[in-house]
């Protein structure tokens, strides 16, 4: 089965409704089936004197991360006119809400589906608003540990939600993230511990990692895209570009078919080489009728239509009922 591919598009719009546009047609175009925003008030999401992340420094210069954050944000008017353009694209529209007045707009959208980020994880008032107004939930877990997650789960549980309808995403939070710190074997024990969907939400370059993902089973997959990493923005510099979106979700869904069953057996694509690439029992020589065979009459070679050299000890002392030449396929004798 396929996971669910989550094009996080996120601030990368740089508060273009325009960029934001065109960050859904290419989401559309690489096959994605969510294109993912982010609905904020940024005086609602941190004080006036919160400071950047190093990461955010280093693409966006000085200042706080209210002055930033003003200019990411998306008005209302953007938010129908993103989700209009997502309806004629065929492409399901998200957005992570990261404040209460920001969760009333996306469930006054219809959206259905939350996003929980990662920062949010120990924000009670947040989570139990969340649980209370959507039906599904996604719940990132980058800087949090078991027990913080679980604690997490709780607060949606009692406010309505069961294990099948939540999914957790595996995360590290830091752009971009050194392979060192993915440890992708936190799928494991995240679908173990908790008994609940479990996808994963990348940060690090390129697309190996989501891909290792999708084998190891991740039933959604996260990851950040831009128009082109070479835009000033926070996140721009460990987003993919179209094409290695593109790319992603055809891995995606190639390593999906792979996957397949667990079951070892013959499939329809080998069986007709079975005959060509095995071997069977042949004469080795001339052998006239009524011989007895030895092993100076036997050789083994394609193709495998006749007796498996697995019956090679069988055939030894069998009496011909026939003469063959050399590279004749062998017969039991008829009784």
């Amino acid at each position: 089965m396929k996971p669910i591919i989550i094009a996080e598009a996120g601030v990368n719009h740089n508060g273009s409704l325009s960029t934001a546009l065109q960050l859904v047609d290419a989401a559309a175009d690489a096959g994605a089936d969510y294109v993912k925003f982010q609905t904020f008030q940024a005086n609602l999401l941190v004080t006036s004197s919160a400071p950047k992340a190093a990461y955010q420094k280093n693409q966006t210069g000085e200042g706080n991360q209210e002055e930033m954050l003003k200019k990411l944000e998306l008005s209302w008017e953007d938010h129908l006119a993103i989700q209009t353009h997502c309806q004629v694209r065929q492409i399901q529209f998200l957005s992570t809400a990261f404040d209460l007045v920001s969760i009333d707009w996306l469930k006054k959208l219809g959206i259905r589906l939350g996003k929980i980020p990662s920062g949010e994880i120990t924000n009670y008032p947040y989570l139990k608003k969340m649980a209370l107004s959507f039906p599904e939930l996604i719940l990132s877990t980058g800087m949090s540990d078991l027990r913080e997650i679980q604690a997490a789960l709780e607060v949606l549980f009692q406010n309505g939600h069961s294990k099948e309808t939540i999914t957790v995403l595996h995360c590290t939070t830091q752009y971009p993230t050194p392979p060192e710190d993915v440890n992708l074997r936190v799928l494991a024990t995240l679908r173990q511990v908790l008994d609940v969907p479990v996808g994963y939400s990348d940060h690090t370059l390129g697309i190996e990692v989501p891909l290792a993902a999708t084998a190891l089973g991740a039933t959604v997959i996260e990851k950040h895209f831009t128009l082109s990493r070479r835009m000033v923005g926070p996140d721009h510099q460990a987003s993919l570009e179209p094409q290695e979106l593109k790319a992603m979700v055809q891995g995606i869904q190639t390593i999906s078919k792979a996957m397949g069953s667990s079951e070892k057996k013959v499939t329809p694509s080998e069986a007709l080489n079975k005959p060509i690439a095995r071997k069977s029992i042949v004469a080795a020589r001339h052998i006239p009728e009524g011989h007895v065979l030895t092993h100076l009459d036997l050789a083994v070679k394609r193709p495998g239509t006749g007796i498996s050299p697995m019956h090679w000890e069988s055939m030894l002392g069998q009496i011909t009922d026939r003469s063959y030449q050399p590279d004749d396929l062998l017969q039991w004798p008829k009784k």
